[in-house]
């Protein structure tokens, strides 16, 4: 395989992720939860689409974006890797709902989902759309890298 062929190949897998397909999301006690979940709805399926930030196709970091916008009008920057910078560190075991969540997936590659409490976020994955997931899937624990929690004034 050719350097570019494998280029390639990395590029199209970024955002990716094949774990097994949560069918979750049920109404808590939670109000920020349900918020998300009301949202989720909306995009529930939606494709995935390399710099994608609408219905027609989402990347991991444009859904984040895009969710962000329609629950509390938050512009949040356009890329995983500036997402990554905003608010403050959280361990995996104290995040609370709407903390973002991140993976390393690959080399030089990152994964970026909004965490919905009970262990689950919601993400867009490259084989499956928008979806929700389990951070205790073996997977995602193996790449998982960082909480951030986001502030008032950002």
């Amino acid at each position: 395989m050719s350097v570019w062929g494998l280029l390639l190949g990395l590029l199209l897998v970024g955002c990716s992720s094949s774990p097994p397909v949560v069918k979750s999301g049920s109404q808590s006690n939670d109000p920020v939860r349900n918020r998300l979940l009301l949202v989720y709805a909306t995009w529930e399926g939606v494709p995935y689409r390399l710099g994608g930030n609408d219905q027609r196709g989402v990347d991991c970091s444009g859904f984040i974006q895009q969710v962000f916008l329609q629950v509390n009008g938050l512009a949040l920057p356009r890329t995983t890797a500036q997402q990554v910078r905003q608010g403050q560190r959280i361990k995996r075991q104290h995040l609370q709902p709407a903390d973002l969540v991140f993976f390393k997936t690959g080399w030089r590659q990152r994964h970026a989902g909004i965490y919905l409490g009970n262990g689950e976020f919601m993400h867009a994955s490259t084989s499956r759309g928008v979806m929700i997931s389990r951070l205790d899937n073996p997977y995602w624990q193996d790449v998982w890298w960082t909480g951030r929690r986001l502030t008032s004034d950002e």
